[in-house]
């Protein structure tokens, strides 16, 4: 450091080598300093004693890196943006200064390469033709939004007969099929939202995914989709907040053929219809639109499949563009000769959601700036790897893995699950974390996941080392379970775990605030009430699970008859 200073004072440093000192005073303060190849930063300021006052240590660098990478200078860090890739430079000099090695080919950086597409919104029409020949021409934004594929620029579905297919969910190994009596070749599939309650909530949550119903109605010829929403679906996500956005744009990554990662090959686009408008899809069927909802808001059984008596006109055009963003790998090598050639995944998703045009445009703050998701979560997981430096190397080897896209749909995790970096290793377990809300004073977590595989022993003695409860998930109507980075390793069979603070001691209602009036919107900033002793209990939490299952003599198992264990384990 006394080097750089002369240097400084010496006039050595211009141009990027300035930028990097900057940087490296930066993290000097966090005892990281180190030189690295990035582009230019802007100073931040130091933090104000009043705001570390009590603070230890470990809540104090994790302070600092959430006000760095939730600062407006990163404009939201979406996928893809100028923001983000100075979000991964900053995480990789961390990951460098912590004592990490390169985990990526080459480097720090495993580059993705994506698709990603705009919706132009004036290209986008949805008209439904009634049984009697009346056309019914609705509005965009009002009375629904399209999604169309990003397999090409642009699609129209020409007056297509349309059929209902329930919640769309074909789970024959539950006795459940709702494809079974309807034959949907060539035509618009209409689905609820969610999935029948005939599941435990894990598996419930798995067939929810809106993914899955494509792939199985790609797979039986179906061109196209529309989804309605169930009450409890508009209660989570009322229309306003779907529609907040609608410049926000969609991605999906590549092959190495150069193929675009696609839920359902045939299907050109999907919209979901405003629940006042969707009355007229059922014009002439044999069910009510009124009964079918109900029946759905019910989910205790099969809503049923049946024809629609109408067709449907949709159109839709995409702006698309090729686009690379990196998720940043550090490595920890683990110290047995055999098992270091196993490798236990932590990951934090580095991205957030950027900025949003259409309040910038009213001249208010359009930043998303993603402190609480996902700041803090990338922020702890450098933390536990600074745990595994300080204690010695484990006999796994760990990966340290900030990801890209995870808004977009978890793709830098399933690029990263399907394409680790890892040479002729074996990924056996990933610890992820997202969103630790942490505005209240933690004492008890929910673990999902743990329970299916032999991490959950681990678990439970990491909460008793630390005086934790362990709850139940308190809100399986989210799906959790399937909405974070860890999802996409357990679809390739690794057990997974993934922690999130629980309810007790005045948490319901902390995160249910957050959930309503912070999550994705401008004021998910640091100006929150954020508590970094927490975050640090939390980090420790997180590093003992891996620690555990790093230094095992063996590797975490499904355990026998679960679910996600026999669909996924290879």
């Amino acid at each position: 450091m006394t080097a750089l200073i002369a240097a400084l004072k010496n006039g050595v440093f211009m141009g990027a080598d300035l930028s990097r000192l900057v940087i490296c005073l930066y993290l000097f303060a966090l005892g990281a300093c180190v030189t690295v190849d990035a582009p230019p930063f802007p100073a931040e300021p130091a933090l104000a004693a009043s705001e570390t006052q009590g603070e230890g240590d470990a809540a104090a660098r994790i302070r600092a890196d959430v006000a760095w990478l939730a600062d407006d200078a990163r404009e939201g860090r979406e996928t893809g943006t100028q923001g983000y890739r100075e979000a991964a430079d900053y995480v990789a000099a961390r990951m460098a200064g912590l004592g990490l090695e390169p985990g990526a080919k080459g480097g720090w950086m495993q580059e993705v390469p994506f698709v990603a597409g705009t919706p132009v919104l004036d290209a986008a029409s949805l008209s439904v033709t009634s049984p009697d020949g009346a056309l019914h021409k609705l509005e965009s934004l009002k009375d629904f939004i399209i999604y169309p594929s990003l397999a090409a620029d642009a699609f129209s579905i020409m007056q297509a007969p349309a059929v209902f297919i329930g919640f769309g969910v074909h789970a024959p190994e539950f006795g459940y099929d709702d494809f079974a009596d309807v034959d949907v070749e060539g035509k618009v599939v209409v689905y609820f939202s969610g999935s029948p309650d005939i599941f435990d909530n894990e598996s419930r949550a798995h067939f929810n995914s809106n993914s899955l119903k494509m792939k199985e109605a790609s797979a039986r010829g179906a061109i196209g989709a529309i989804m309605l929403t169930t009450t409890q679906d508009e209660q989570r996500t009322p229309w306003e907040r779907r529609v907040a956005n609608p410049n926000y744009s969609i991605m999906s990554w590549k092959w190495p053929d150069g193929r675009v990662d696609t839920s359902g090959a045939n299907i050109e686009a999907t919209a979901i219809l405003h629940p006042q408008q969707a009355a007229l899809l059922f014009k002439g069927a044999p069910v009510s639109y009124q009964a079918a909802r109900a029946a759905a808001d019910d989910a205790g059984g099969p809503v049923g499949g049946f024809d629609l008596a109408v067709r449907v006109f949709m159109t839709g055009a995409m702006k698309r563009s090729n686009l690379s963003s990196p998720n940043v790998v550090g490595l920890i090598p683990g110290s047995d000769p055999v098992l270091k050639n196993e490798y236990v995944i932590l990951t934090a998703h580095l991205d957030h959601i950027g900025v949003n045009g259409r309040l910038v445009d009213e001249g208010k703050d359009g930043i998303n700036n993603g402190a609480m998701d996902n700041a803090t979560g990338v922020a702890t997981m450098l933390e536990a790897a600074l745990r595994f430096i300080e204690e010695g190397a484990p006999k796994r080897s760990v990966m340290i893995v900030a990801v890209t896209a995870e808004e977009k749909g978890l793709l830098g995790a399933d690029y990263f699950a399907h394409f680790p970096t890892i040479g002729r290793g074996e990924m056996v377990a990933n610890v992820n974390l997202d969103m630790p809300v942490m505005l209240h004073a933690f004492t008890d977590v929910i673990a999902f996941g743990a329970e299916r595989s032999s991490i959950g022993p681990v678990m439970k003695a990491a909460l008793k080392e630390t005086g934790i409860a362990l709850a139940p998930d308190p809100i399986p109507q989210l799906g959790i379970f399937t909405r974070s980075d860890h999802y996409r390793f357990v679809e390739q069979g690794v057990p997974s775990i993934f922690l999130w603070t629980g309810f007790a001691n005045g948490g319901e209602e902390k995160f249910w605030d957050f959930y309503k009036n912070h999550y994705h919107k401008p004021s998910d900033d640091i100006s929150q009430p954020i508590l970094y002793d927490d975050l640090a209990r939390f980090a420790e939490i997180n590093y003992i699970i891996a620690r555990a299952i790093a230094d095992a003599p063996e590797k975490p198992v499904w355990n026998i008859g679960d679910f996600f264990g026999d669909l996924f384990a290879k």
